[in-house]
C-alpha cells in the first residue's frame, strides 16, 4: 500500500465520502468491505495499527458459544453458529474446523454435555460441520494425549472452528480495499465536525508527519470497539457511556502440552466462564479470563490473579503440568460488552452485539464478539444508509470471498520461530505495515507465540523494513528499543 497515496486521495476529494468508519478491528474493517461492495464510497481510519486492540487479542475461535446455551441466549448461539458457516465458506485459507474434547469425570457430566452439545449441533441447521458424540475414556486420551485420566470416565467430542484473528483481519482489509475502500492506520480521529447539530466529517491527524486532515461523509459508523465511548463523546461531552469493559488473558505453551489436533473445553470455572486449550501454530494457546477493568488501554497487561488461575485450572486438567517458566508469551485484551442495567459481572453480560444512533447522527456499532463480525457490519451499514438517505444496496458479504495472500516459501530470518524477508517485505509493501511491532505482533504472530524470540528478530526486521521504508538509522535504534519495551510486557513478570 502507498501511504501517501492514500493520503493524497483523501486530500484531493471533493465531496463527501458516503460513510467515513472509525476503527480498524474486526468490527470496523467489516464494515469497510461491507460498504465498499455495496458500491459505497467509505474511508476508514484507525487509531494505531490495524487489529492493535481487541481483535488481535482473541481465543482464535469462530464458533457458537457453548457457555451462551447455558445463559439461554438461543439467538446469539444461532446467529454465530450461520456466522461460522460462512465464514468456513468465504474464508477457507485462514479458517478451519477443530475438534474438541470436553473430558467428563462423572456419567453425569457425559450426559448433560453430550445433551448440550446435540442442542448446539441443532441450532447449526445446515451450516453444521460435524455432530457431537460421546465418547469412551480410551478415546479421550488418544485425542488428548496429556489429559488427566485419573478418574477420567469418557468425554464428549464437538467440532468448532478455529482461525488466525489478525491474518483474517488483514485479508479483510485487503479485500476491502480491492472494492474500493479507502483504509489508512495511523490516524487518530481527534474531532467530529458538527454542522446543525449533525456530524458531517471528521478531523484526524497523521501521526506520522502530525498534519491534520478533514474528511467529509453523509454518515460516520463508530466501530471503535473498546474506545466507542470516547469517540461517542467527540460529538456529545455530556453522552451517556454505553460499554463496559471485561479484561481476558491468555498464555502459550510448547504444543507438547497438548500434542494432537484436537482442543480441550474445560466448561465450568471459578470464574463462570469455559476454559480452552487449544493448538495454535505449533504451540498450545490457554484462555480466557472474565476480569473486569475500569478504563480501555490498547496494551492491557495480565495480572497475576488471572495468571494463576489459568495456570492452575490448565495443571487441573493435564497430566504433564505447564509451570510459570513453561510460559512463551502472555497476552491480555478488553472486551467491550453492551452495558446491561445493573448486572453486576462481566461473564455474564452477552457477547451480543448492538446499535446506537446518537442525537448528531453518529452510528454506533459495539459489543458482539469475531464471529458475527460480518453480522455486525451488515447491521451498521444498514443503519447507516439509513440515517444518511443513502440509495438502498442489498448487502453481499455472505457470499463474498475474502481474499487470500500469497504466501511464499524462503528463508527464514535468524530465530527459533520461522519469520522470512519475504514475510516482512510483504506485510509492507501490501499489509500496511509501519513498525516492528506491525510485522512481529500482527502480520507475523511471533510477538504472541514466543515472546523471546520475537525478541530476537526486532534487530533484523528493523533493518529490513528501514530500506523498505527509507529510514534512517536512528529510526532503526527506536524501532527496536520500543519493540523491546513493548515485549517484555509478553514475559511473565
Amino acid at each position: 500500500m502507498d501511504r501517501a497515496a492514500t493520503i493524497d486521495t483523501i486530500r484531493r476529494r471533493l465531496g463527501p465520502w458516503d460513510i467515513i468508519v472509525i476503527g480498524g478491528g474486526a468490527t470496523g474493517v467489516g464494515c469497510a468491505l461491507d460498504a465498499a461492495s455495496r458500491g459505497y464510497d467509505v474511508l476508514l481510519l484507525e487509531q494505531h495499527d490495524l487489529g492493535k486492540g481487541t481483535s488481535s487479542r482473541s481465543t482464535k475461535l469462530i464458533h457458537g458459544g457453548v457457555r451462551y446455551l447455558r445463559q439461554g441466549n438461543i439467538a446469539l448461539v444461532r446467529e454465530a453458529l450461520r456466522e461460522r458457516g460462512l465464514l468456513l465458506k468465504n474464508a477457507p485459507h485462514v479458517v478451519h474446523n477443530l475438534p474438541f474434547i470436553i473430558p467428563c469425570y462423572s456419567q453425569w457430566q457425559k450426559l448433560f454435555y453430550g445433551a448440550g452439545l446435540k442442542i448446539y449441533d441443532a441450532l447449526a441447521g445446515k451450516y453444521g460441520i460435524g455432530r457431537s458424540r460421546v465418547i469412551g475414556k480410551d478415546e479421550v486420551a488418544k485425542h488428548l494425549p496429556n489429559v488427566q485420566t485419573k478418574g477420567l470416565k469418557g468425554g464428549v467430542l464437538y467440532y468448532d472452528a478455529q482461525f488466525d484473528d489478525t491474518r483474517l483481519l488483514i485479508d479483510i482489509t485487503v479485500t476491502a480495499r480491492t472494492h474500493g475502500a479507502a483504509i489508512l492506520n495511523y490516524a487518530p480521529v481527534t474531532r467530529l465536525l458538527l454542522q446543525s447539530g449533525r456530524v458531517t466529517g471528521v478531523e484526524f491527524v497523521d501521526a506520522e508527519t502530525g498534519d491534520v486532515i478533514t474528511a467529509m461523509a453523509h454518515v460516520v459508523i463508530n466501530a471503535a470497539g473498546i474506545f466507542s465511548d470516547s469517540v461517542r463523546q467527540l460529538a456529545d461531552i455530556k453522552a451517556d457511556s454505553v460499554v463496559t469493559y471485561s479484561q481476558g488473558i491468555h498464555l502459550v505453551f510448547d504444543e507438547k502440552f497438548l500434542p494432537g489436533e484436537a482442543g480441550l473445553m474445560i466448561p465450568v470455572t471459578d470464574d463462570g466462564r469455559v476454559l480452552f486449550c487449544i493448538p495454535w501454530n505449533g504451540h498450545l494457546l490457554v484462555g480466557t479470563t472474565d476480569t473486569p477493568v475500569s478504563e480501555p488501554t490498547l496494551e492491557p497487561k495480565a495480572v497475576q490473579t488471572e495468571i494463576d488461575f489459568v495456570l492452575k485450572t490448565a495443571r487441573h486438567y493435564l497430566s504433564q503440568k505447564p509451570s510459570r517458566e513453561d510460559v512463551k508469551s502472555v497476552f491480555a485484551g478488553i472486551r467491550p460488552l453492551v452495558k446491561a442495567g445493573k448486572a453486576a459481572r462481566t461473564a455474564s453480560l452477552s457477547r451480543g452485539h448492538d446499535l446506537f444512533v446518537d442525537g448528531s447522527g453518529l452510528v454506533t456499532i459495539t459489543g458482539g464478539k469475531w464471529t458475527t463480525y460480518r453480522q455486525m457490519a451488515e447491521d451498521a451499514v444498514n443503519k447507516a444508509a439509513n440515517v444518511a438517505g443513502l440509495d438502498d444496496r442489498t448487502c453481499i458479504t455472505a457470499d463474498l470471498p475474502i481474499s487470500a495472500e500469497a504466501l511464499g516459501i524462503a528463508e527464514s530470518l535468524d530465530s527459533a520461530i520461522n519469520c522470512s524477508a519475504e514475510e516482512v517485505l510483504r506485510a509492507v509493501r501490501y499489509e500496511m505495515a509501519r513498525t516492528v511491532e506491525d510485522v512481529l505482533a500482527r502480520r507475523t504472530r511471533i510477538l504472541f507465540l514466543d515472546a523471546r524470540a520475537a525478541i530476537e528478530l526486532a534487530q533484523p526486521v528493523a533493518q529490513l523494513m528501514a530500506k523498505e521504508l527509507g529510514r534512517d538509522e536512528n529510526w532503526i535504534v527506536n524501532q527496536v528499543k520500543d519493540f523491546k519495551k513493548l515485549a517484555e510486557g509478553y514475559l511473565l513478570p
